[in-house]
């Protein structure tokens, strides 16, 4: 690896994009990042959002990422394309596909629009929480890569202790101060993948591990760029829950907050799971 390479946030490393000669990127997928099967998702949707904010003809930035995960990302090599859908005066649609071999492993719409000031006003109420410093970092984790490239610190509602299944479901909603490790100041691209951050809530609910994972994400961007910057590498709030499990497949929600009380991001996704 080169020495600019190596000076890389393992974030930009495993989202890293080349481009050809036919307008295709060719990335790879990164063990800093690897989770149970395939990459993170957060890391994958980082991904497909860096191929839209890298093309040619985008305007704006992002406001809307839409990720549906199609099939397990093998290790190794990918193919990505990109392709204007359409463009008006301050708004944008594109759409960017993963490709390995025949297969299309995923693909995203990303919503780009050039901001203007506006009336602003806030209903969301950021939950009342200790600042991040004075939370212990969460150790003991699986041994997932994707876990070690971040610091966790729980408000509420820990991740469980695998053993025995709990009687009566338990609530789905965690609070936690979350960052990147190591540090990366905020810009779009770690907010999508911390949008993802969340461990998989039918776990939190029942006690115990279940065959399950991601197949559809949204998330919104409420934030402009400058909020992100003045964000730095301090930790963002990140609150998730959901409402409804069944017929094999649930919601969950999810807030990314500034240390400042500011709603950075919302994100909702479906999840499959199997009894």
């Amino acid at each position: 690896m080169s020495d600019s390479l190596a000076d890389l946030h393992p974030l930009d490393t495993a989202t890293l994009l080349t481009p050809g000669p036919d307008g295709t990127l060719t990335g790879r997928t990164s063990p800093a990042y690897a989770n149970m099967v395939g990459p993170f998702g957060g890391t994958t949707a980082a991904l497909l959002l860096r191929a839209a904010l890298e093309h040619d003809r985008r305007v704006g930035e992002p406001v809307a990422l839409t990720v549906n995960f199609c099939a397990a990302i093998a290790d190794g090599e990918f193919a990505v394309i990109v392709r204007e859908i359409r463009s008006g005066r301050s708004v944008q649609h594109l759409y960017v596909e993963l490709r390995q071999g025949e297969t299309i492993a995923a693909n995203a719409t990303v919503v780009c629009a050039v901001r203007s000031p506006t009336w602003a006003h806030q209903s969301a109420v950021m939950p009342a929480v200790p600042p991040a410093d004075a939370l212990p970092i969460l150790t003991g984790k699986p041994p997932l890569a994707w876990l070690s490239r971040y610091d966790f610190r729980y408000t509420e509602r820990p991740p469980f202790i695998p053993g025995a299944a709990h009687a009566e479901p338990q609530s789905a909603r965690s609070v936690l101060w979350v960052a990147d490790n190591p540090p990366r100041p905020l810009d779009y691209l770690s907010l999508a993948a911390i949008c993802d951050v969340f461990i998989v809530r039918i776990f939190q609910v029942r006690g115990t591990r279940t065959p399950a994972g991601t197949v559809s994400i949204t998330s919104y961007f409420h934030a402009i760029s400058e909020e992100l910057a003045a964000q730095g590498t301090r930790p963002v709030l990140a609150k998730a829950d959901s409402m409804r499990f069944g017929g094999q497949f649930f919601d969950q929600q999810g807030e990314i907050w500034s240390d400042s009380g500011k709603l950075l991001a919302s994100t909702t996704q479906v999840v499959w799971f199997r009894d």
